[in-house]
C-alpha cells in the first residue's frame, strides 16, 4: 500500500554509511514514487554536496555515519529548509535533544515505516 501515492513525488536526500541499508532504503523510496539523492555514505560526500548548491525535499539522515555524528550537518540541511527524517538503530533515544521534536524511524524499517516518516513531514 502506497500511503503517499496522493502526494506528489519528493526529491529525497539520503545519508547512510552502510550499503545495504542504503540500497534498501533507495528501493523504498523508489517504490513509494520518490526520487532518491545520493545515497550520501560519508560527511566529506555530504559537504561536498551541500557547497555545490544540494537542492533536497527531505534528508534521511542516520545518526551515526562511519562513527561520527550527523549532527552539525543536520543543522546545515535544516538551515536550508530540509526537512529531517532520522533512521537510527539507537531509537529515539539516540537523538540529540535539540532534534528531539523531528520524526525518526527506528532501524530496522520497513516501506510502512518509511512513508509514515515521510507523511508526517508533509503534515508538519
Amino acid at each position: 500500500m502506497n500511503i503517499t501515492a496522493s502526494h506528489r513525488p519528493l526529491s529525497v536526500l539520503v545519508v547512510e554509511d552502510e550499503s545495504l541499508v542504503a540500497m534498501n532504503l533507495e528501493s523504498i523510496l523508489v517504490d513509494l514514487g520518490h526520487a532518491v539523492i545520493g545515497p550520501i555514505s560519508s560527511l566529506s560526500e555530504l559537504d561536498t554536496a551541500l557547497e555545490a548548491g544540494l537542492k533536497a525535499d527531505v534528508a534521511i539522515l542516520d545518526i551515526n555515519i562511519a562513527g561520527e555524528q550527523i549532527y552539525a550537518h543536520a543543522r546545515r540541511l535544516q538551515a536550508l529548509g530540509i526537512p529531517l527524517l532520522f533512521a537510527s538503530g539507537y531509537g529515539e533515544s539516540g537523538i540529540s535533544d535539540d532534534f528531539s521534536g523531528h520524526p525518526m524511524v527506528p532501524k530496522p524499517y520497513t516501506e510502512i515505516d518509511i512513508a509514515g516518516g515521510l507523511s508526517a513531514i508533509r503534515a508538519a
